[in-house]
């Protein structure tokens, strides 16, 4: 069962929004191969607002996916492609809905 989550808002530079765009829909595949998250998602919420949420069964596995990844946010690339540091903040799953296994 679910239990925890990462929620990221990234702001992109307005030169940048569609390299970012780029970048998170080519990390899905990283993503595929970890088996701490088991849900992942991408999305875009303006022209140069992006959000990431996934979902862990636990903290470890949480703790796990964020500092695998965490290179990514605040790295050589985020600073050329964000216009700021993005905000990520830890949630409680208190509810969801899955595709049967």
């Amino acid at each position: 069962m679910l239990t925890v989550g990462l929620l990221l808002r990234i702001e992109a530079k307005p030169d940048q929004a569609e390299e970012v765009e780029a970048m998170l829909k080519s990390a899905v595949d990283h993503v595929r191969h970890e088996t701490a998250t088991v849900v992942w998602f991408a999305f875009r919420l303006g022209p140069t607002t992006f959000g990431v949420f996934d979902a862990s069964v636990d903290e470890a596995n949480r703790q796990a996916h964020l500092d695998a990844n965490s290179g990514a946010l605040s790295g050589e690339l985020a600073a050329r492609l964000f216009a700021e540091s993005p905000s990520v903040e830890k949630v409680d799953v208190i509810a969801a809905k899955l595709p049967a296994a």
